[in-house]
């Protein structure tokens, strides 16, 4: 491959991304540190969806990064965040991108959250139910509404972030196509998928 046509084929993953963030921020209203945005344009596709293991993160960590992630964006009719991999790009994320003061958010509210699954529950978060754990974080966004750049915040950025950047939610979710065919004013919603934006 040519230096030309690596270069074509980088700018065309840059705006892939680029796109994915745009529609990430509009659907949620998430707005995204500019740490985050510099990271997730420059980082490779983190790998290995179901089977990853942590790199930056502890194994304690990315099993609490799991859970949460799962629940901020579980599985319904569309794949959740264990599904793609965002625990993976998460941990990426953590140890190349997220400056230190970052870090320490991160790390500290991980600990946080075990802590007060113990307190409330007698065991650590990923051994709670879905409804507890939902309750547990319900709780922790709360308690961020009134303040900045909370663990919460960030974990919650870095979740949407990772979701809606992978190309299987590019795909299935979003249903973006990189080189569009004709448009067709009107047709019937059967024909595409019965989701009225996908065309």
């Amino acid at each position: 491959m040519n230096i030309s046509t690596l270069s074509e084929s980088n700018e065309g993953r840059a705006m892939s991304r680029r796109e994915a963030i745009k529609r990430a921020t509009l659907f949620l209203g998430v707005a995204f540190s500019p740490s985050l945005l510099q990271g997730v344009m420059q980082a490779a596709e983190a790998a290995g969806a179901a089977g990853a293991k942590p790199v930056y993160l502890t194994a304690k960590q990315f099993e609490i990064v799991g859970g949460v992630a799962e629940r901020i964006l579980p599985r319904t009719d569309t794949p959740g965040a264990l599904d793609v991999g965002v625990p993976a790009f998460i941990d990426l994320m953590f140890g190349k991108y997220l400056a230190p003061e970052d870090q320490q958010v991160v790390a500290a509210g991980l600990a946080e959250v075990d802590a007060t699954s113990l307190a409330a529950h007698k065991k650590i978060f990923v051994q709670l139910t879905a409804a507890q754990q939902d309750a547990l974080l319900t709780k922790l966004a709360e308690a961020s509404k009134t303040k900045a750049r909370t663990f919460f915040h960030q974990i919650k950025e870095l979740t949407v972030l990772g979701y809606f950047t992978c190309e299987t939610v590019g795909k299935t979710v979003l249903h973006y196509d990189p080189v569009p065919g004709r448009f067709d004013a009107c047709l019937p919603l059967a024909e595409v998928g019965n989701r009225a934006w996908t065309k």
